[in-house]
């Protein structure tokens, strides 16, 4: 057996143990840098990350996804991040909400229980979708709420004995007993519409086709493998899908299919500290013992930033959000690109003080010189949000409007003849417009 953060499990039927809660705080950060870059593309309709997206997730994770083969956390995180309000896609891209902004710089361990929260009650997908081998999924009114389905498996979750290993089959038999079964069926009549690889023959209405396991087990492996594994909220006992699970071969179509979902391979988890915590098991969280930050930089009076050393994907990700990547262990800072970190929402403070617990000497002065210069220009404009820009056909009517006791406070002037309204102003202005004996067109019309 294969413990820690070795080669993927091949399938060859090897068993992998995966720690999951140091690389789950490491891959938060890093997926919200990615999301801050820009790199992440999600579809506006399902809100699926694309193919790219999740290559480029998968590249930059701790110790890589579960399989090589077949992407779990990669697919996972771009959904996590927006289902907890920490993303939303804007134009086909995830960017970030200054809740994920504010999650970059507070322990993740708090984002962490936050986005096991969200996910329960706002996630972006039903998990059971990416069972693909069963078919039928889309008819009308065949599954049961997913929502109520992952509360019953967060709940069964929470009864499992922290620190201790407990087995897919032992947690599906004390799910059954204490009757926490997330049904995925709406009825009997559903099951007909549900098959395996033939609509007719592989229904899985038959009787003995619908084995709790190949249902609401398989349902139970998705939640824990893809999400709560993600979070690192659970160690994995698992191996390769091909061949891990037998329970579907008797039915109709069950011996062509080498696995009847990739989470077949799950083969035992055990709850965390950072589990206990979320799922509220514990009050507090202590985060497992951690080596301070390896001292690779060096930050040359020119701006320069050389790795002297290894980074790790999260670092340089943080890096590159900063400063512009010119050589293979070279970042060079500037004005422009310091600037152009601001407009991203990143803060300065977090450069300095990354630099300074990687680096073994002091900051030169020339970036201290640029990092005041350039905060000094950043806070000489402030961002007011959308207004809508109101032209009136002489400056007394402007006058008349800004000097009204109920409109004063919901515009401000721009000039002699032109007002701003806030957007989220724009109702009750026009209410008091109205009873100040004015009337406020709509756009385009006559």
């Amino acid at each position: 057996m294969n413990t820690g953060d070795t080669a993927p499990p091949s399938a060859t039927g090897e068993h992998r143990i995966r720690m999951t809660e140091q690389e789950a705080i490491s891959n938060l950060h890093t997926v919200l840098h990615l999301c801050a870059a820009g790199e992440l593309r999600c579809s506006e309709k399902t809100h699926r990350p694309s193919a790219a997206t999740v290559a480029a997730v998968g590249s930059q994770l701790a110790h890589g996804d579960f399989y090589l083969d077949d992407p779990i956390a990669s697919f996972a995180w771009p959904l996590i991040i927006q289902a907890g309000g920490l993303a939303t896609i804007e134009s086909g891209r995830l960017r970030l909400t200054p809740k994920g902004r504010t999650a970059l710089r507070r322990p993740a361990a708090e984002a962490i229980s936050q986005l096991w929260r969200r996910w329960l009650t706002h996630a972006v997908i039903d998990e059971f979708s990416r069972i693909e081998q069963i078919k039928g999924q889309r008819a009308h009114n065949v599954l049961t709420s997913a929502r109520t389905r992952r509360q019953t498996v967060a709940a069964a979750l929470a009864g499992c004995p922290p620190g201790e290993w407990i087995g897919m089959d032992s947690l599906f038999t004390a799910m059954r007993r204490k009757g926490m079964s997330p049904n995925v069926a709406r009825s009997e009549r559903a099951l007909w519409k549900l098959y395996l690889v033939d609509p007719q023959y592989g229904s899985l209405g038959y009787d003995g086709y619908h084995r709790w396991e190949i249902l609401e087990g398989r349902y139970t492996m998705a939640v824990l493998f893809e999400y709560a594994g993600t979070l690192g909220l659970l160690d994995l006992d698992y191996l390769h899908p091909t061949g891990a699970r037998s329970d579907f071969h008797a039915n109709w179509g069950g011996d062509d299919l080498d696995a009847l979902s990739r989470y077949d391979g799950l083969q035992a988890i055990r709850l965390t500290a950072l589990g206990c915590y979320t799922l509220g098991l514990t009050d507090t969280y202590e985060p497992p013992a951690d080596n301070p930050p390896p001292r690779v930089l060096k930050v040359l009076p020119n701006l320069d930033i050389v790795a002297t050393g290894t980074l790790s994907p999260g670092d340089q990700l943080l890096l590159s959000g900063y400063a512009e990547h010119t050589a293979d262990r070279v970042w060079t800072l500037s004005a422009a690109s310091l600037l152009a970190a601001i407009d991203g929402g990143h803060h300065l403070e977090d450069l300095t003080t990354f630099l300074a617990a990687r680096t073994d000497h002091e900051l030169p002065g020339t970036l201290r010189t640029v990092i005041d210069d350039v905060t000094r220009r950043a806070t000489q404009l402030t961002d007011h949000g959308h207004a809508r820009v109101i032209e009136c056909t002489d400056a007394a009517l402007a006058a008349l409007i800004t000097r009204d006791r109920a409109l004063r406070t919901l515009c401000r002037p721009i000039g002699d003849r032109h007002l701003a309204v806030p957007v989220e102003h724009e109702p009750k202005f026009r209410r008091a417009l109205h009873k100040l004996g004015y009337a406020l067109p709509r756009p385009n019309t006559p």
